[in-house]
């Protein structure tokens, strides 16, 4: 009879990769997790249960058949579990490193729920893709056939990545527009280099276009070129722009130097430490913490990855102001575990109400205190001022992680008729992503509100079939007449 390979959660413990020390990563921009070696990646794959309804792959954005590949994985099938993993998955090594595995597939996996500990899927898949990677398993795209359509792409961020991929897939033409030089949205420049190695996300790139993808850098819509323009030059327009407007605090001494927000502060690390660029605003110091009190406002993975930047750019002392508690905090808590062992303190239950300055330069935040009250509308319990509690937390550096808006895009792009909600993001059919404006597809956060990058690779995607869907009917009938 043959030996079971799976199901071995009873015999065999959790066990994630090596974390590298606290006292030395802090010093460094690297990954914080080692890889798997090939037993250990097939040891703790050995431990899915093969359960009959597969949480993990229904609470999965992408709905990976994750179950199938740890199957793989555990009985030496690499390069299947690879081709398994990428058919539903456009980045799945990048998945692997960043998405918040504890909410998602890991936090519904079926062992976890009966206390056994979870398996460690995006480790795993972290090492499947990797793997494939160095043994030369992924490949350009290379399509059976190339086609007359063109699909103009503006943002080169995850989920318009995805959808080139798709398109390019179908021989379809596709070119992306992008402001910044390097194509990766967020993945460039907004999650640090401990988390995302830049050499992961630029060798996605150079595959794209390996592929036929034609990137546009350093293109800003409304002044490089018009909306009408792009619109002019495809048979569709997918926007995918990501929100990148940063939510603000209107508050006594606000205007101060000295007060910075999230993406700028994140953008300036990344170029500087990441890629080796000269940034004006890192170098005077504007945007770097070295030799600074610094102080984060906010609770969730942007605020994370501020404070654990900081901590590495050697910052004297760094905090994080959050107006609810621990267990109420948005952001994930793995990461928080990191920070904290990095040396980050949390101050739970403070907001600001104002700053304090030295000659215009900011000297202090104005902190009020907080506790928990009645549940709010979505059942988070509402945070009170506690009278009286008031302090001031000294700070040479405020960094302002409060979550992005929607930029105004029919006003930026003198297009009137694009329809967006109340909110500021456009208004797009659900799995499709078609607007109201003809030929003109929207996905990810521009139509969600700042969102994971698994949604916008999962809006990539369903927004490219059903282009293909419908550059295949429009060739039908033309066929047919």
């Amino acid at each position: 009879m043959a030996k079971q390979p799976m199901l071995k959660f009873v015999k065999i413990d959790r066990d994630m990769p090596q974390k590298r020390a606290a006292d030395t990563r802090r010093e460094d921009f690297d990954e914080i997790y080692s890889e798997y070696a090939a037993a250990k990646a097939e040891e703790q794959a050995s431990r899915c249960s093969q359960c009959g309804v597969p949480y993990c792959q229904s609470h999965c954005p992408l709905h990976n058949n994750i179950p199938d590949w740890l199957r793989l994985t555990a009985t030496g099938r690499l390069e299947e579990a690879y081709q398994t993993s990428q058919a539903t998955n456009t980045f799945p090594e990048i998945c692997g490193r960043i998405c918040p595995q504890d909410r998602l597939c890991e936090g519904n996996c079926v062992i976890e729920q009966s206390g056994h500990g979870t398996v460690t899927i995006g480790a795993v898949e972290k090492y499947i893709t990797d793997t494939a990677w160095d043994k030369g398993w992924v490949k350009a795209n290379a399509p059976a056939q190339e086609r007359s359509e063109s699909v103009g792409i503006i943002g080169a961020g995850p989920g318009g990545l995805a959808a080139a991929d798709m398109l390019r897939k179908a021989g379809i033409q596709v070119t992306v527009y992008d402001r910044y030089d390097r194509a990766g949205g967020l993945l460039t420049y907004g999650i640090p280099g401990f988390k995302l190695e830049k050499d992961v996300v630029m060798r996605r790139n150079q595959l794209l276009a390996d592929g036929g993808v034609t990137f546009v850098m350093n293109c800003n819509i409304g002044t490089d070129i018009t909306f009408d323009e792009i619109r002019a030059k495809h048979d569709a327009v997918i926007i995918a722009t990501g929100v990148y407007k940063s939510r603000d605090l209107e508050m006594p001494g606000s205007g101060a130097t000295g007060i910075v927000k999230a993406i700028d502060f994140l953008t300036a690390a990344n170029r500087a430490s990441n890629f080796g660029d000269t940034v004006a605003e890192f170098e005077n110091g504007t945007l770097n913490a070295k030799g600074k009190k610094v102080v984060v406002i906010g609770g969730g993975d942007t605020a994370m990855d501020c404070l654990r930047t900081s901590i590495r750019q050697g910052a004297t002392s760094v905090k994080c102001l959050y107006r609810r508690d621990r267990a109420n905090m948005p952001g994930s808590q793995r990461e928080t575990q990191n920070a904290e062992e990095e040396g980050v303190q949390f101050e739970w239950l403070t907001a600001p109400k104002g700053f304090t300055d030295d000659s215009g330069k900011v000297a202090g935040v104005m902190v009020q205190k907080m506790r928990l009250g009645q549940p709010d509308a979505t059942g988070r319990q509402a945070p009170e001022v506690i009278e009286g509690a008031d302090y001031v937390e000294e700070a040479d550096l405020v960094i302002k992680a409060l979550g992005f808006e929607p930029e105004d895009l029919p006003t930026l792009w003198g297009q009137p008729d694009l329809p967006v909600t109340r909110w500021g993001t456009v208004k797009a059919a659900f799995r499709t992503g078609a607007t109201d404006l003809d030929g003109v597809y929207a996905i990810g956060d521009i139509v969600r509100g700042a969102s994971l990058v698994v949604w916008a690779i999962k809006d990539g995607r369903d927004c490219a079939d059903a282009l293909v869907e419908r550059f295949n009917s429009a060739a039908a009938q033309v066929a047919a007449e």
